[in-house]
């Protein structure tokens, strides 16, 4: 385990007790027990005071107490706190009323110990994203507040004021454009100024998963719907309710998939994959895609009935080469926000490593812009930024044996090199700069002689063939 877990089990049978305590105990948490409901109850009141559980079990036929009087007592105090209820075989109806008082779900008896554990560390995850959403939601707000927005291009200011516009009503939103221009930044803007800034902000990449997994992802699936599928399965439908899920990339989705989030847009409703209760949700959807959907339904591959769905309000963000007046203020953006993370004292571009990202290209849009001013932080030792430090420009390197024989300088890496390879390549640079002499090396990149030799070694650095 990578973080401590406390869970209160709720039973009045000491051996279902014992039995659950310690299955838990054995994956590495942390447990309490109750023998009754009032017990149980005083003792996540008492909790409250002193720490905080993260899961109660809770068995619905209790003495003194009924499971859903303990319940409802639980969720009055600590309406965050999960409850899985254990109930009987046949105990439909109790088990609804326990989803209705805000239970998390429920286990009918006999089960699996398998299925517990599992349940469990999906209501973990559900726990975490709502823990997350209530410690960021100030930052949040204030970062994504439409009042901070950076860039002066006009198309993108309209779709921004568009936005603004938007938010506090719950109406579905489509944004375009292509990769890296910050369709997800302007999805959680409107989010966390809408009144659902409370509820969670749940993103589905829809173009990384195949289509079963991606209709298992966002509708659930029972225990037993396909192999593998060994307990029921929340979708991020359900854990997105009452708040919002960001469908990146919806142009990617099947006709199958489509069909199914049609009804969720216009009923609110979906059933779990292999499941036959019907299950509705509020949730807002924002989608985004940089494919054309007008020629995605020309093609088939698109529902139109979908896409009108989807298209109550468009916003559309333009590529960063049409925003050569935002380069500049971009750039100046995140050396500021690099500089603060990692401490040093950067504080400027020079005039030609200014006229090197306005000529450049930018394919990757402001992600690529970023990681650029993100990497000449990194390489830069001084106060300011020199070209050589963005690394704009492609490798260039004469013939094969040059390719061979010498180390590439700063500006002839490809801008697709990872960051851990530029840090190689420019501590290699630098001790040969400085012909291995490690204090004269440590001094130029501003680190110390110990994490020097500790990167040497990392690196497997070597001197004229022998390691060092």
């Amino acid at each position: 385990m990578t973080e401590s877990r406390n869970i209160l089990i709720i039973d009045d049978e000491a051996g279902m007790r014992d039995m659950v305590s310690q299955l838990f105990t054995d994956a590495g948490y942390e447990t309490a027990t109750a023998p009754d409901g009032a017990a149980g109850l005083a003792c996540v009141l008492r909790q409250a005071q002193e720490g905080e559980f993260d899961l109660v079990v809770l068995d619905m036929s209790l003495p003194k107490m009924s499971g859903l009087e303990v319940l409802a007592g639980i969720k009055e105090k600590k309406p965050d706190l999960p409850v899985i209820i254990i109930t009987a075989y046949g105990s439909a109806q109790t088990a609804i009323e326990a989803l209705r008082l805000g239970a998390y779900d429920y286990i009918t008896k006999p089960f699996d110990l398998d299925e517990l554990q599992m349940t469990a560390e999906r209501a973990f995850e559900a726990k975490r994203i709502i823990d997350e959403n209530r410690f960021l939601r100030g930052e949040l707000k204030k970062k994504f507040g439409f009042d901070n927005i950076i860039g002066t291009n006009s198309d993108v200011q309209r779709a921004y004021v568009m936005a603004a516009k938007v938010g506090p009503t719950n109406a579905t939103v489509l944004v375009t454009g292509e990769t890296g221009t910050g369709k997800e930044y302007l999805a959680r803007t409107i989010h966390y100024q809408s009144g659902r800034a409370g509820g969670p902000f749940i993103k589905v990449n829809c173009a990384a998963l195949s289509e079963s997994l991606l209709e298992s992802e966002l509708f659930g699936h029972e225990k037993g719907a396909f192999t593998h599928a060994v307990a029921r399965h929340i979708g991020r439908f359900e854990v997105a309710n009452k708040g919002t899920i960001f469908l990146d990339e919806i142009g990617d989705i099947s006709l199958s998939v489509q069909t199914k989030l049609l009804r969720v847009l216009q009923e609110k409703q979906f059933e779990r994959v292999g499941g036959s209760e019907t299950l509705s949700v509020d949730v807002r959807v924002i989608a985004a895609t940089n494919r054309d959907l007008i020629a995605g339904i020309k093609n088939k591959d698109f529902r139109e009935d979908l896409y009108y769905r989807l298209n109550v309000i468009t916003l559309r963000l333009p590529p960063i080469r049409e925003r050569g007046e935002d380069i500049e203020i971009f750039g100046r953006h995140f050396l500021k926000i690099f500089a603060d993370e990692t401490g040093k004292k950067v504080k400027k571009f020079s005039d030609e490593a200014l006229a090197a990202l306005k000529s450049h290209n930018w394919p990757g849009n402001i992600r690529e812009l970023e990681n650029a001013v993100e990497r000449s932080v990194i390489l830069c030792n001084g106060e300011t930024i020199r070209p050589e430090h963005l690394m704009l420009a492609p490798i260039r390197l004469s013939s094969p044996i040059a390719a061979q024989s010498a180390a590439p300088t700063v500006a002839d890496i490809p801008v697709t090199t990872s960051l851990r390879d530029v840090e190689k390549i420019h501590i290699e640079r630098v001790l040969k700069a400085k012909k291995w002499n490690q204090s004269s090396a440590a001094t130029a990149l501003s680190i110390d002689r110990k994490t020097l030799r500790n990167k040497i070694r990392e690196f497997r650095l070597e001197k004229d063939g022998e390691g060092q």
